[in-house]
């Protein structure tokens, strides 16, 4: 049988899968992360005043996706993690690419050199994650199961707030929280639901796509789903290699620098929600060498999105969600979805159709995806015992990150670099777990110490 016999998946890592399973299987993949990658250029190109190349960046963030999705499904040479790690533009660098097209913009600089600088300064910040790659064993030491648990709950949690606020009607949705809203997202899931817990294969294969078909179709009947369809001014786009040219400036690399070291740690946690839910090992040699690879492809999707006019790539978390509820974790089925984005990028109108899927169902899609993360992230956390040190650990980092997410107002007497970088769960909750990590003495170490010090004195 080609399915995995492995409990809790359909289709194991290296499982040959059919093709119309496959593309199910990818499907479900793409509508759950296609808002995502389009998002950040829809609102960097606003708020930066480039709406005439806004298509065009929509379309270089699905092509480089789909690039850099394919590169890490199929690991090439080592590079790459060998699952279905879907890399999508990432909302880390949001606040502080705005900031530096902003500062472009200040100077007088027009739409082509803010571009220029952004993904100039983006190239270079790019060679950031397949530099940390080299060193992946002393990072493993840093970012213990305690300290990655952490990051992928609250990576976890993170999500939850996006597919709440979805499920209620979207930002600024004049019917927020409608009983209609709420009634479209709950039918999504319910179907979900339902079909997941079915014993046949095939049910729990088609779950996400067909609750996702019955919301929108419940939409329409409701008059929740509005087709807007513009016909497109080009119905295909080529990529061009530095379409905008190259510039770089410190005083805006430097921030962006910043972030893409935090990202990686995100990226971690991500990679090890994957291998775990995928049914790999999250330690020893293997997994060592799937970080490594899928931090340089991280890196090496950074790259393209700076060469083809798009925005940094991360890992996605909400496809780990996925994984878990379809059982499907055949790489194979990472690649087919890559070359599905890949087309989606050189054929928009594709990507325009989708957009019209109602909120309120992707959200109600979501919302069971993201919590399967938060659960990855607390399997990971209690991989050992939780002792006093390593619950304060968890204590701290959880109340502060949420805290400031919950409240960004307590940074508000700082500069807005700061509130960018640290206004996040994930960054300021991860870096203080990796902070206490570190300082914090290992309870064992501590009684050595104090033994060896009795026996001093003795």
């Amino acid at each position: 049988m080609s399915h995995s016999h492995e409990q809790g998946l359909l289709y194991g890592l290296d499982a040959r899968i059919g093709p119309v399973p496959a593309f199910i299987a990818a499907l479900q993949h793409l509508l759950a992360s296609v808002v995502g990658i389009i998002t950040p250029p829809l609102i960097i190109g606003s708020v930066l005043g480039l709406q005439a190349y806004i298509p065009y960046l929509i379309s270089m963030s699905l092509f480089v996706s789909g690039l850099g999705t394919f590169l890490q499904s199929r690991r090439i040479a080592g590079v790459g993690a060998g699952m279905i790690c879907l890399q999508g533009t990432s909302f880390a660098f949001l606040g502080v690419i705005l900031s530096g097209g902003l500062m472009v913009k200040g100077r007088g600089g027009s739409a082509e050199e803010i571009m220029a600088m952004l993904f100039g300064c983006n190239l270079v910040a790019a060679l950031i994650p397949i530099l940390i790659s080299r060193c992946v064993g002393s990072l493993r030491k840093v970012l213990t199961p305690v300290v990655t648990g952490t990051v992928i709950t609250l990576i976890g949690i993170s999500l939850i707030k996006v597919s709440i606020t979805d499920w209620a009607g979207g930002h600024n949705a004049t019917d927020f929280g409608s009983p209609g809203n709420l009634a479209l997202g709950a039918l999504t899931l319910l179907v979900i639901v339902a079909l997941n817990r079915a014993r046949n294969r095939w049910a729990r294969l088609v779950a996400v796509v067909a609750g996702i078909a019955v919301g929108c179709v419940a939409a329409a009947l409701t008059g929740h789903l509005p087709l807007t369809m513009t016909p497109p001014e080009h119905w295909i786009v080529l990529p061009a290699l530095f379409r905008f040219g190259f510039a770089f400036d410190w005083t805006i690399f430097l921030p962006i620098a910043l972030v893409a070291v935090i990202a990686v740690i995100e990226a971690v946690g991500d990679l090890t929600a994957n291998c775990l839910i995928s049914q790999q090992p999250i330690t020893g040699k293997p997994f060592q060498q799937r970080l490594q690879g899928g931090i340089v492809a991280d890196g090496l999707s950074c790259v393209l999105a700076a060469v083809f006019s798009a925005f940094p790539n991360t890992t996605f978390a909400q496809n780990n969600g996925v994984i878990q509820m379809t059982g499907v974790a055949s790489r194979y089925v990472g690649m087919l979805l890559g070359m599905m984005l890949a087309l989606l990028g050189l054929f928009p109108f594709i990507g325009s159709l989708l957009q019209q899927i109602p909120p309120p169902v992707l959200g109600g899609a979501t919302i069971v995806m993201f919590g399967s993360v938060v659960a990855a992230g607390i399997r990971v956390m209690t991989q050992t015992p939780l002792g006093r040190r390593e619950m304060l650990i968890v204590a701290i980092a959880f109340g502060i990150g949420l805290g400031v997410e919950a409240v960004p107002e307590v940074l508000k007497q700082f500069p807005p670099l700061i509130n960018s970088l640290f206004g996040h769960a994930v960054t300021t909750g991860g870096l203080l777990a990796i902070l206490l990590n570190l300082v914090l003495p290992d309870e064992g170490q501590a009684s050595d110490a104090v033994e060896a010090e009795t026996l001093t004195e003795s």
